[in-house]
């Protein structure tokens, strides 16, 4: 496995060592080895400098799963620029928080792409925001002579900034999370080493690239010479073909997409649909051990290797393919780094009784440095540096990580958080409302779908579904945390405070 600096040196490294080794295949059999990979993201990066952007420019930019996408990482690193990737996802209301809050001067953008007009949205927000320019990405990217770059120079200790990534937490808006290439390349290094990638293995980028993982996914291949498999948009009908034609070996990336694959063996017969596969790997929504057994017994591998980790806090755990059977099964895995310290709390603040589970706490290399927002910090960490992730788990006695729940008011559905005071606050600017709240419910396709529970002001004449989903459209929510479920109740199941009782709530929801 190579090592390296910064990510720059990496691509430099794995050019020079696997010139002409496949680095990335798409659907639409567009290749790109990873000679290719440096050149392309030179060439990138000659071009988005004559635009003005160089080292600690702030630059958001939005694509879909493309391998251009992973050339425009590439050649932002090559410039030093601090570069923000935007979920696709995100419209007016969460791209302009986030372009607001880094002070971003260059905004990079697809034109049409799944309905949706990025260019238009660029336009507005660059005449809304002063200073901001915007650029719509066509087919190729920028590109010139990369003779006129400037001179690379080693970044200094400790890197600096070079990534803000945003996650939708418990507070309404987007919170922006800063990291250098280190943290990027400490996680990156755990996930090739826990799922032994190798020269030959296939991986499979199924998920938003613009998510940590992607850039995660970026370098672990630089680490280990693996090629990745690039689906901008997955649809099992022509996705699972696709992989399986080009001898899939990992793949990926959470429960909703395991589910996919294990309905498709089934559905196709009894050779394995997957020859090559040696695991499934992913995270960020529970996954059973059912899954897990039936995965390898039906399709092949070692099951389901899963992740834990976080925005602020990337890969913090996962399971290895040499990990015994029921810990791949039950657990998220060991620590990726020696380094990183996992630390139980209860309510109190002290560690949880034998047997108990406890709030999980994390002190780790690849920790953010920091909020954007400086001021959410100090209720992000407690007063030993160690992280408040809201997550609920236990340490066994072999030192391997189970996740059995969240403090955090978040939603996940299909990977994605949402936070539920967030769709409260909007859903309670109806004149129908006089109260809500969103709980997640168990979902066989999404991990968990969001449920509005709401109390009209006047119960003859309810809030309708239809009703309520164009409401939350016309506030500029975005359409993926939209509730897919309305209940109108006539109270909520409160504690003597007064506040609503969500998991009793979640748990009437679930019988009805």
């Amino acid at each position: 496995m190579l090592e390296a600096p910064s990510l720059w040196q990496l691509v430099e490294r794995r050019a020079e060592a696997s010139p002409d080794v496949l680095f990335a295949l798409d659907e639409a059999g567009r290749r790109l080895s990873y000679g290719g990979l440096r050149e392309s993201a030179l060439r990138a990066a000659a071009g988005l400098h004559a635009l003005g952007i160089g080292q600690d420019s702030a630059v958001s930019w939005l694509l879909p799963t493309r391998i251009q996408a992973f050339v425009l990482m590439t050649a932002l690193a090559r410039l030093g620029a601090v570069q923000n990737p935007l979920v696709p996802i995100y419209r007016q209301r969460e791209a302009r928080h986030c372009l607001r809050e880094t002070g971003a001067r260059w905004l990079l953008v697809p034109g049409q792409y799944g309905g949706f007009d990025y260019a238009a949205m660029a336009r507005e927000l660059a005449a809304e925001l002063p200073g901001l320019s915007s650029h719509v990405l066509g087919e190729n990217l920028p590109d010139a002579d990369p003779s006129g770059l400037p001179a690379w120079s080693d970044p200094p200790q400790p890197p600096p900034v070079r990534w803000i990534f945003y996650t939708s937490g418990t507070t309404a808006s987007p919170k922006g999370a800063r990291h250098g290439d280190d943290a990027v390349l400490l996680s990156s290094r755990g996930l090739a080493r826990a799922l032994d990638l190798r020269l030959g293995d296939r991986t499979a980028v199924v998920f938003p690239v613009t998510h940590l993982g992607g850039a995660n996914a970026l370098t672990a291949s630089l680490y280990s010479g693996s090629t990745q498999l690039v689906v901008e948009r997955f649809d099992p009908p022509t996705t699972i073909p696709f992989l399986a034609r080009h001898g899939v070996t990992h793949a990926g990336a959470g429960t909703v997409f395991h589910r996919a694959y294990l309905a498709h063996q089934r559905s196709s017969g009894s050779e394995s649909i997957f020859p090559k596969i040696r695991a499934f790997y992913g995270g960020g929504a529970p996954k059973t051990a059912a899954l897990h057994h039936a995965l390898a017994h039906e399709i092949g591998g070692v099951g389901i290797l899963s992740a834990y980790g976080m925005t602020e806090c990337p890969i913090v755990s996962l399971a290895a393919m040499t990990d015994p059977d029921e810990k791949r099964a039950r657990t998220e895995g060991l620590p990726t780094t020696p380094e990183t310290e996992i630390r139980l709390v209860d309510a109190g603040g002290r560690p949880p009784s034998p047997g108990e589970d406890g709030e999980i706490r994390i002190r780790a290399p690849q920790m953010m440095r920091g909020y954007v927002d400086a001021e959410l910090n100090a209720e992000a960490f407690d007063a030993d540096g160690f992280f408040r992730t809201g997550d609920l788990g236990r340490v066994d006695e072999d030192g391997y990580l189970r996740i059995t729940g969240r403090l955090k008011d978040v939603i996940i559905r299909k990977g994605e958080n949402i936070s539920a005071p967030e769709v409260e606050g909007l859903l309670m600017r109806h004149p129908k409302v006089a109260d809500v709240a969103v709980v997640g419910l168990p979902d066989e396709e999404r991990g968990e779908r969001a449920c509005a529970a709401v109390i009209c002001r006047d119960p003859e004449a309810p809030l309708g579904f239809q009703e309520m989903v164009d409401f939350l459209g016309d506030q500029q929510l975005m359409r993926q945390k939209i509730p897919e479920q309305l209940e109108i109740l006539a109270d909520f199941p409160r504690n003597p405070s007064g506040k609503v009782v969500k998991p009793q709530l979640r748990e009437q929801l679930q019988k009805r």
